[in-house]
């Protein structure tokens, strides 16, 4: 049996959440892959709206069973109040949350570590969430990480002494002044270590392949997105792991040709949190829009996000990277009321017109040049069926899919699990 894989196509918030939610049903087992709490992750249904940041999308279903997978970074202070959110909805996670024993740890002293990071780089701040994401994604590369698996030995103290010692002196090098108490800090630290004992831990990638073996229906749920991979991404304005389909299979312990369809979420227009450039960003009254129409606020930050017009460079390059088989297109519904939408086709570098996305996209060195496309008045977060959408929705919906070579098989109308148009 496959493993399906359900990720992001631009820079994160595209609404990954909603569809594991939307398509946890067809499915035994949902995996993260990689990330921590810089995620989150919004599902709205029955009149709540829940926001996850480390566990997984599929927890409100009663028969699919979550894991948190190897690749993913766990703070257990957040993890902790996520558990608790958990407790008001009488969500029995005890039997259905599953916890690698290889997830990275979290400590308070990664998060110091970031907020210094970030504070003396002025101007060139590169817009981290502060969630110590990054140092401690460092700390696994360099070899001396906490991981899940060591809260299970006598000496786990130890070592996070040791590690933590290591931080405070490394915060010497940073010229700013970080303020914390870290006794309050460890207090809290140690509350989350003995809530997250209380789940199973588990070798993940025994587990997950033994599953493929019992032809269990497998989905992999990345998050944030294409173009903040470490790798791939407009770098260094990127997140600290790989969030494109190869990710899965390191941030899981599965081999490439275990997995199956592609799935790509993308919003039907781009945002983006931070910095970093952004080539159709808009600073008009149509961004504006977007924004106001959209909420486009963060799930993890609360921080604004820029928004422009689709960009179909940036989207191919992603399909491309990541080997997308099934397209699925969100907040349709937002753009609802503009007289004219356009879409990003090429851009102009350097003098030339390309239609691939460059080493550099700085606004220095690209322009876009836009198609543009007669919009639509009808309110579009009612419709249940695709004959309801309007006409001119569907010459945008076919030429992304001309364009991109991939069918696009679910609309998103509205923020609900309900408001999703299967095609």
């Amino acid at each position: 049996m496959a493993v399906d894989l359900l990720l992001g196509l631009q820079w994160g918030d595209e609404g990954k959440g909603k569809i594991v939610d939307v398509l946890t049903k067809n499915y035994d087992i949902i995996a993260r892959f990689q990330g921590g709490p810089n995620a989150g992750h919004t599902l709205i249904f029955d009149g709540h709206k829940h926001v996850l940041h480390t566990i997984p999308s599929g927890i409100f279903h009663d028969t699919a069973l979550n894991v948190v997978g190897n690749g993913v970074v766990i703070d257990p202070v957040i993890f902790k109040r996520e558990l608790e959110n958990l407790d008001k909805h009488n969500i029995n996670y005890t039997e259905k949350l599953l916890i690698s024993r290889k997830a990275h740890l979290i400590l308070p002293t990664h998060r110091l570590l970031d907020a210094a990071s970030e504070t003396s780089k002025g101007k060139a701040k590169i817009g981290s969430t502060l969630k110590g994401i990054g140092p401690t994604y460092m700390d696994k590369t360099g070899r001396n990480g906490m991981r899940v698996g060591d809260l299970e030995l006598e000496n786990w103290r130890d070592k996070y002494q040791s590690l933590t010692a290591k931080h405070i002196k490394m915060l010497d090098f940073f010229d700013v002044d970080i303020q914390y108490d870290l006794k309050e800090l460890e207090e809290e630290f140690c509350a989350g270590v003995e809530k997250l004992r209380t789940l199973q831990f588990i070798d993940s990638e025994e587990f997950l392949n033994n599953a493929i073996k019992e032809k269990k229906t497998i989905l992999a749920e990345g998050a944030q997105g294409s173009l903040l991979d470490i790798d791939f991404g407009t770098y260094p304005f990127v997140t600290s792991s790989n969030t494109t389909a190869a990710g899965a299979c390191t941030g899981l312990g599965v081999a490439p040709n275990r997995i199956g369809d592609v799935f790509g979420i993308f919003k039907a227009y781009t945002t983006r949190v931070g910095s970093g450039p952004f080539p159709t960003e808009l600073f008009d009254e149509d961004g504006a829009t977007m924004a106001k129409v959209g909420h486009e606020f963060g799930a993890t930050t609360g921080r604004p996000r820029r928004c422009g017009w689709l960009d179909l460079v940036a989207l191919k390059y992603a399909i491309q990277v990541n080997g997308v088989t099934q397209l699925m297109m969100m907040k349709g519904d937002v753009l609802s009321g503009f007289d004219t939408i356009k879409v990003c086709t090429s851009y102009k570098y350097k003098g030339e017109e390309i239609t691939h996305l460059p080493y550099n996209i700085e606004p220095e060195n690209v322009t876009p040049i836009f198609t543009e496309f007669k919009g639509w008045e009808k309110d579009l977060t009612s419709l249940t069926e695709e004959n309801q959408l309007p006409e001119s929705l569907m010459s945008y919906i076919e030429f992304i899919e001309k364009e991109t070579e991939v069918p696009i098989k679910i609309v998103s109308v509205g923020p609900d699990r309900k408001q999703t148009i299967l095609r």
